[in-house]
């Protein structure tokens, strides 16, 4: 009973002040979200609009005055001030009502598996006071399905909370694309070879506006990190650039693009993850850079993002010795540095005290190796807390005992809140900030979460509509970067009877359905497609020299990609002797990477050579619509391209010498 009057308590607050509160609220951010998701490790900033919008101006309720009425030119009133000031304020009274068990839980980010939300989980949401839920792949089937999932999760948070949940999900774009019946867009490096911030702001507009009828109010996007590291096995085309300048630019575009469309965007991965060689959700990477190098470089994006306005970041799970120096023994022995996410020196004192940003600081997952298998999870909780970050980002459910642990975490907090292990000073200061963010964004108004027909058939609309899928093929088309073109290879002499070969090495084999679907919208053309593997490789040869013209499709995701000598699964080697043997014939041959741009410097004897960037998994032929039907166009684009021409106009963003 308790609990349910001081729920009572917090809806009476939340309900009051809504006229002035309506007049001066932010991006109305509509939500429902999806359901329960698996923790996808990436997890990012947002940031907020600070333009007048729709939801700014009175309702037609209100008192507005004639056009004729004078306008007295004096200083703010006192309604006017206190108006202005009304998040805060709200915010404040809000948080005076809430138990400490409330507060903690609205720091907590949980996830769940499957597209419904079964009873335990239902029972998860209703107690937990979750801040916020964030979905993975695993919890989208489609648009009806993901409606109805995320209105279930704010309804069944309702029951025990009357503050709504934000709802997230790593929709960045590209390789990394959850709602895998939407539109994926052509990812962030592609956007940079553009040549034009407006195409990334074009592109996280159709995001946002997807998201948003899917009432997911949370991106945790764009990546900000510099890809500075060619090594680099997570990062890669999520970065827009090894340049710092042309990552700020693009970025910020980005954040513009999300936040126009009420979506709430997360700048990741705080202070930057592009210089390492360890992927942090199989490692526990390390940076051995001063402040002082970071600040030159890394920094540089965070900055200009926290200058545009950026209310969320998310954390990093990276050790730099030469900034944190405190180390923790892990539970197997070893010493570690701590890692940004639990480092109070690089969240409190460089992100809030040196660089000015005052929005919310959410973590990477907790799941992810790095910290999973060198912290208890008490402690990364703690650590995390007592660093300055304001939500955490829970290891997914997954069964009966990632879910014990889920359901652990507030009991957790509040126990070492208790013995003085946290102060609540810290969790005071960052369910403030949560509950301005949400209420900036007009999260806290929102308290029916039903779903109407007229809802899906408008999200129908919305998703993966014909008018994003031109855009993102429009920008892929811009993306193209022509690298050399000898003898005016590209493009080769198409027509009906001559045959082309598109050969994809054994690194790209996963990719083969984009060649597939070429040959499907090609029907005049005579298109064989194979794979090359250390097996096949004189029936891959042979194929290529009985063909008038030759694609050769290549793609890195790591160094050993580049090694002709290198046989675990590439393949490459074979594509030089393709090259060399068709031009003793008099042929030519065009090279597509597909990937990391490093092999756009891999094959100087190709006549053409063309940089998509970004590619996905496409083993078939998709679907024209449903589950499966989202995937990156570049690579498709790429390959049409060859057969139709047009001037290839993008530039590479990044150094092609690995």
């Amino acid at each position: 009973m308790r609990q349910g009057k001081k729920s009572s308590k917090i809806q009476a607050v939340i309900l009051s002040m809504g006229v002035i509160l309506g007049m001066f609220s932010g991006c109305s951010g509509k939500k429902e979200t999806e359901t329960s998701v698996k923790i996808s490790t990436e997890t990012e900033t947002q940031t907020q609009s600070t333009e007048t919008s729709e939801d700014t101006m009175p309702s037609e309720t209100e008192t507005k005055p004639s056009e004729t009425e004078t306008i007295p030119s004096e200083a703010p009133t006192e309604e006017t001030t206190s108006s202005e000031k009304a998040p805060e304020e709200k915010a404040k009274e809000i948080l005076q009502t809430m138990t400490l068990e409330e507060k903690i839980g609205q720091m907590m980010i949980a996830s769940f598996s499957g597209t419904e939300l079964t009873v335990e989980i239902r029972d998860s949401l209703s107690k937990n006071h979750f801040g916020g839920v964030m979905l993975g792949t695993g919890n989208f089937t489609d648009v009806e399905q993901t409606i109805r999932l995320v209105s279930e999760i704010q309804t069944e948070n309702q029951k025990g909370s009357p503050i709504p949940l934000l709802i997230s999900a790593d929709q960045e774009g590209g390789t990394i694309t959850r709602v895998h019946y939407g539109t994926s867009g052509v990812g962030n490096m592609a956007l940079a070879a553009t040549g034009d911030p407006e195409c990334a702001k074009e592109m996280a507009e159709v995001y946002g506006e997807e998201l948003q009828a899917l009432g997911i109010n949370t991106d945790f996007a764009p990546v900000l990190d510099v890809n500075n590291n060619p090594a680099n096995p997570v990062i890669g085309v999520r970065s827009f650039s090894d340049d710092p300048k042309i990552v700020a630019e693009y970025g910020t575009a980005y954040i513009d693009g999300l936040r126009s469309k009420g979506v709430i965007p997360t700048l990741k991965h705080f202070p930057g993850h592009g210089d390492t060689n360890t992927d942090s959700h199989t490692g526990f990477p390390k940076i051995d850079k001063t402040y002082e190098e970071l600040k030159d470089f890394e920094l540089i994006p965070f900055k200009a993002a926290i200058e545009d306005g950026a209310e969320m970041i998310m954390t990093a799970h990276i050790q730099y010795p030469q900034i944190e120096k405190e180390t923790y023994i892990t539970p197997s022995g070893k010493e570690v540095y701590l890692p940004a996410t639990m480092s109070r020196t690089i969240l409190t004192d460089i992100l809030r005290g040196d660089m000015g940003y005052d929005g919310v600081i959410v973590t990477d997952s907790l799941e992810m190796a790095a910290i999973s298998e060198n912290f208890t999870f008490e402690d990364a909780l703690c650590k995390s807390i007592n660093a300055g970050a304001d939500m955490l980002l829970l290891p997914g459910v997954w069964d009966k005992n990632t879910l014990d642990k889920t359901n652990s975490a507030v009991g957790l907090v509040v126990q070492m809140v208790k013995d003085g292990r946290i102060p609540e000073e810290e969790i005071d200061d960052s369910v403030l900030r949560i509950l301005i963010l949400k209420e900036k964004h007009g999260i806290l108004k929102e308290s029916a979460f039903a779903v109407s027909e007229e809802k899906i058939l408008a999200a129908k609309e919305i998703v993966g509509c014909s008018a994003h899928k031109e855009k993102e093929q429009e920008i892929a088309k811009k993306s193209l970067t022509l690298v050399q073109n000898n003898s005016n290879a590209y493009p080769f002499s198409a027509g009906t009877g001559k045959e082309t070969l598109i050969l994809f090495s054994g690194s790209a084999a996963s990719r083969e359905g984009y060649g597939k679907q070429a040959a499907k919208m090609l029907p005049e053309e005579n298109i064989t497609v194979m794979t090359s593997s250390t097996e096949n490789e004189s029936d891959c040869l042979e194929a290529a020299l009985r063909a008038e013209n030759v694609i050769l499709v290549s793609r890195v995701y790591g160094m050993g990609c580049l090694d002709p000598k290198n046989d675990a699964g590439y393949s490459t080697g074979v594509f030089d002797e393709i090259i060399s043997a068709r031009h003793e014939a008099g042929k030519t041959v065009i090279v597509i990477s597909c990937q990391l741009p490093y092999d756009g410097s891999r094959f100087p004897e190709a006549d053409a050579v063309i940089l998509a960037y970004c590619s996905s998994y496409l083993k078939d032929v998709p679907p024209e619509s449903g589950e499966g039907s989202a995937y990156p166009p570049n690579l498709l684009t790429a390959i049409l391209a060859c057969f139709s021409g047009g001037e290839l106009t993008g530039k590479a963003p990044a150094d092609l010498s690995p």
